[in-house]
């Protein structure tokens, strides 16, 4: 048996990959720009509500939001020392970064445009992203699972810090409500591409070096099935007049999300 093929052996029976350890250089070089994106995604998090700490409409919020902020900037910081680990200095890193060489996650390339957004994202866009890392907790790469324990537990915080928002709101006026539906209709779209192309996770080769331990549509469910019941039980609609659950299957049905406009967001093409 190859090397190669003994090294994935091992990594899909449960096996974890050390920083000196052998590795394929496919291997290495998915590993490097999946963690060096996912630590541009966290950096560049912080822009859109950071605008919002001063705009906040509480001092409580003020100190919530600036705490969030510096959370994701650790998270930053914490990632790109994985990926210094793997071969890329952090100074490149950035670089690459301002210049566009590398990419981040779609729903940071849209703009925060109201106090709803800021609620929205924390707790619906937080929420897809948990999914998603926790998928990473089990990653054959020990030193990104072993940073994903932090980023989880802080990230959850978020999440209940963006609930407390969207409560607040729609107890709150008729404007304040229209307020949140207004930002949910607007970050929808991104929420659905969130987690990528329906790829099997047969064929996804993240899935199969065991880099995450679950498929993009498996996550993507995942986020509907949590999610969705909160939404509705808040008295919001969520503006796509195909979703619902089919009872057969268990699976949720929607409106296939823009797979040409993500591929225009993430190549820093708009919005």
């Amino acid at each position: 048996m190859a090397r190669e093929d003994e090294f994935l052996e091992y990594v899909q029976s449960g096996g974890q990959v050390e920083v000196d350890d052998w590795m394929p250089d496919e291997y290495r070089a998915r590993l490097r720009k999946f963690i060096e994106m996912h630590g541009n995604s966290e950096l560049m998090g912080v822009l859109p509500e950071r605008e919002w700490i001063l705009r906040a409409p509480t001092l409580q919020r003020k100190l919530a939001l600036t705490a969030k902020v510096q959370d994701e900037v650790g998270h930053a910081q914490l990632i790109y020392r994985v990926v210094e680990d793997l071969g890329k200095p952090r100074e490149q890193c950035l670089d690459d970064l301002i210049s566009g060489k590398s990419k981040f996650h779609n729903v940071f390339h849209y703009p925060t445009k109201t106090w709803g957004d800021v609620g929205v994202i924390a707790w619906l866009v937080d929420a897809a992203a948990i999914i998603s890392q926790k998928a990473l907790l089990k990653c054959s790469y020990a030193p990104y699972a072993r940073i994903m324990k932090k980023i989880c537990w802080e990230e959850s915080f978020h999440i209940l810090h963006g609930r407390d928002v969207i409560l607040t709101l729609m107890l709150g006026t008729d404007d304040q409500r229209e307020l949140v539906q207004e930002a949910l209709n607007r970050w929808w779209g991104p929420l659905m591409q969130f987690h990528g192309n329906p790829i099997p996770a047969d064929e996804d080769p993240m899935v199969v070096w065991r880099i995450k331990s679950q498929g993009n549509d498996e996550a993507r469910q995942q986020f509907l099935d949590g999610y969705v019941p909160q939404i509705w039980e808040l008295g919001l609609t969520v503006p796509d007049p195909e979703l619902r659950k089919d009872e057969e299957s268990g699976r949720w049905l929607y409106t296939e999300p823009d797979w040409d406009e993500l591929m225009h967001v993430v190549t820093g093409h708009g919005p």
